[in-house]
């Protein structure tokens, strides 16, 4: 292995044979890039009872990603990917191999295939949750090849380039780690070098807490039975972020959330200590203390947003810019918005604060889109003292939102339950319930979110 030369342009028979097992959204995106690139071995398999479907689906792939992923340039066949029914055949011709399965399953998979792998052969997974990645990896694979993995830490439908892409050099040598590097230079990502360890605690607090801030919005709207920004509610400014995020987690496959809050110890604490938050600044507000929320809230941002968090650029745009991306309708008059509590914003800064978490820090090392995003709008709120005082006195004194407020308490607490149980099926059916009922409103979201998205990567600093 160690004598390929890595690199697309090498001759064929210089080239590594690159395996995918498991073919859902990431590791469709993956072989696109793969082939895209110039490799000429690529073979797949997704789960044999999908064989055939898989190299009808392939045939058509090149459209489906091109239109997620809003690309200019002229559409090409895939070329190189070869289509196989296991992942013991994948595994045995298979220079470098990639898992990309649910981690809930990531166990059973490698249980099945991981003595077929290629004697030198390096292996990695792209599983959201690398703790039982690790065991399982150690546990079934021979001690003849080397275990380089890795992470895109973003969806399929973001672009690949700039994004943070975690590589961990956990039991190979540094050649291993060099020939990962080369194979994944055509995405144009920004490695960031991690343990195994340092990935879970990274990802938990960059995204366990985000998403389930977002699923309990879109839990809370369902249980309204309303799309309140239709009516003339969260629409515009930092409203827009929010109502994308929330329909963008939720037009996702389910597992991609289910693994890291369920099989992450770190994410579950968080999300209860979100719950607990959400829980405890309610109380405030319906029992009038304002002096209490205050102090709380201002008492939380000395801890997140440090002196040296306020010389920071802000990461998001002016509202007028992100007006543009409102999915409801904007009058042609402008008129002052009605206060808004901001109850899940208060709530993700005083969970930060609880657990001492600085955003920051995993801001610049391993940042997600969304994460990014959920701090710019949370800074936007906190880094002001008028628009931190409105929410104060309009989480005290004004009702217009109560009900909202209090169908999101309900929310936050449900899904925290939901994952201390640690049940898959019923994380499933909670989330395709809400989801169902977002479902007509995924195309237009995903479409104005992803321009929103793009728009404040491109302004970032």
């Amino acid at each position: 292995m160690a004598s390929y030369d890595v690199s697309p342009s090498a001759p064929p028979d210089k080239q590594p044979a690159i395996g995918l097992i498991g073919m859902g959204e990431m590791g469709r995106m993956y072989c696109r890039r793969f082939s895209d690139a110039g490799w000429a071995h690529i073979n797949v398999c997704d789960r044999q009872e999908n064989f055939e479907k898989l190299q009808e689906d392939l045939k058509g792939m090149d459209v489906c990603m091109e239109n997620r992923l809003h690309r200019s340039h002229e559409l090409s066949d895939l070329s190189g990917v070869k289509v196989f029914r296991d992942g013991h055949l994948v595994s045995r011709l298979s220079d470098i191999i990639i898992y990309s399965v649910e981690a809930e399953y990531i166990d059973r998979v490698v249980a099945e295939y991981g003595q077929s792998t290629k004697v030198g052969a390096i292996v990695a997974g792209q599983t959201s949750v690398k703790s039982p990645e690790k065991l399982a990896f150690e546990k079934y694979l021979p001690d003849d090849v080397h275990i380089v993995s890795c992470h895109s830490l973003h969806g399929p439908t973001v672009s690949t380039e700039g994004q943070p892409l975690v590589l961990i050099q956990h039991r190979a040598p540094d050649w291993a780690l060099h020939v990962m590097e080369d194979l994944l230079a055509p995405f144009k990502s920004r490695y960031v070098y991690l343990t195994y360890e340092e990935h879970d605690i990274v990802t938990a607090n960059t995204q366990a807490v985000t998403h389930a801030a977002f699923l309990s919005m879109g839990t809370a709207w369902h249980s309204s039975m309303s799309y309140p920004w239709e009516m003339g509610q969260y629409v515009g400014g930092i409203e827009t972020v929010k109502v994308n995020i929330m329909l963008r987690i939720y037009a996702n496959k389910w597992h991609v959330y289910a693994g890291l809050a369920i099989l992450n110890p770190s994410a579950r604490i968080q999300i209860d200590q979100y719950a607990q938050s959400v829980t405890e600044l309610f109380k405030l507000m319906i029992t009038g203390d304002e002096a209490g929320l205050k102090k709380r809230v201002y008492d939380a941002r000395e801890i997140v947003f440090s002196s040296s968090a306020q010389q920071r650029p802000p990461i998001l745009l002016s509202e007028e810019m992100l007006d543009r991306f409102s999915l409801g309708s904007r009058p042609q008059t402008p008129i002052r918005p009605r206060a808004n509590s901001h109850l899940s914003l208060l709530a993700m800064v005083d969970c930060w604060a609880a657990l001492r978490i600085r955003p920051y820090e995993h801001l610049d090392l391993a940042a997600t889109p969304i994460f990014r995003m959920w701090i710019g709008v949370a800074e936007y709120l906190f880094r002001s003292n008028d628009r931190l005082d409105a929410a104060v006195q309009a989480a005290v004194y004004d009702v217009s939102h109560r009900s909202d407020d209090l169908e999101f308490v309900v929310a936050a607490r449900g899904w925290s339950q939901c994952v201390s149980f640690g049940n898959f099926d019923l994380y499933r059916e909670r989330f395709t319930h809400t989801a169902t009922f977002f479902e007509s409103r995924f195309p237009e979201a995903n479409r104005v979110g992803s321009q929103m998205i793009k728009a404040i990567l491109e302004a970032a600093p």
